[in-house]
């Protein structure tokens, strides 16, 4: 349906899911959550599936959390089981066995980059931003970006990009090795399903056991790791620096931090 938050298509033995809410630049929010997982769960349930690719419409690939959607807000301590269920939708892409590709259609904020990271193979618009501003609103990282970042791009562009909470275009993102491709906006989706069915025509069989081996061989274990940073990210939602943190970003402004 047109106007469902999540939108699913299959052909050519791939699938494709779509984040449909550009009026509010595809965040994560209550009713697309669990249209996201039940379109994971769809792709799970089709052993005649080669391929995965995520995609997104309008100006934004994924914001993040909708702060303005109660999703999310300041109002107190935020525990972590609730953090863990609000990125878990997400986070069940590690257990998708085919290869995933995120065409990255424009900007991906927070957990909206979370998401890109979790995919194997990502796409970027040249022109769109990148990044983990979670140290700009007070606080820490969630959807184990601080576990994926680091064994995507290094150690050290990693550090830089989470302790400034930075966003890059998709040209530097290509560059530091944060995206594999950075083309225009209007290039993304062909591109995306050419690598899909190149993907596609090789032994299904044996590009499943190529993907576990990797998983396997790297410790790749992002589910793991959120459930340690839902931890710290909840403690840090409970000072008033995320309070202040927050507001600054409802209202467009710079914040101003305490510490504490």
């Amino acid at each position: 349906m047109p106007n469902s938050p999540v939108l699913f298509e299959t052909r050519d033995l791939i699938a494709q899911i779509t984040l449909n809410r550009p009026e509010n630049r595809n965040s994560m929010d209550r009713e697309t959550m669990p249209a996201f997982l039940e379109a994971i769960n769809r792709v799970e349930n089709d052993s005649n599936l080669r391929c995965l690719i995520i995609t997104g419409t309008g100006s934004s690939f994924c914001a993040g959390a909708d702060f303005k959607s109660g999703l999310v807000d300041d109002r107190g301590p935020l525990p972590h089981e609730t953090l863990l269920e609000i990125y878990g939708p997400f986070l069940k892409i590690q257990g998708i066995k085919i290869p995933t590709i995120a065409a990255m259609n424009g900007h991906a904020v927070g957990g909206g980059l979370g998401l890109a990271l979790i995919c194997d193979i990502r796409i970027a618009n040249m022109n769109s931003k990148y990044g983990a501003n979670f140290a700009r609103l007070g606080l820490h990282t969630g959807m184990a970006i601080s576990y994926m970042l680091p064994r995507i791009v290094g150690m050290p562009v990693a550090n830089e990009l989470l302790f400034t909470g930075r966003l890059i275009d998709g040209k530097t993102a290509a560059a530091v090795g944060l995206a594999n491709y950075a083309v225009h906006k209007e290039e993304i989706s062909e591109k995306a399903w050419e690598l899909a069915r190149e993907i596609a025509a090789c032994a299904p069989a044996a590009v499943r056991m190529i993907k576990r081996s990797i998983h396997r061989g790297s410790d790749w274990n992002p589910a793991g790791a959120a459930e340690m940073e839902a931890h710290c990210q909840s403690r840090t939602f409970e000072m008033d620096d995320a309070g202040e943190g927050i507001r600054a970003l409802l209202e467009k402004r710079e914040p101003v931090f305490i510490g504490k």
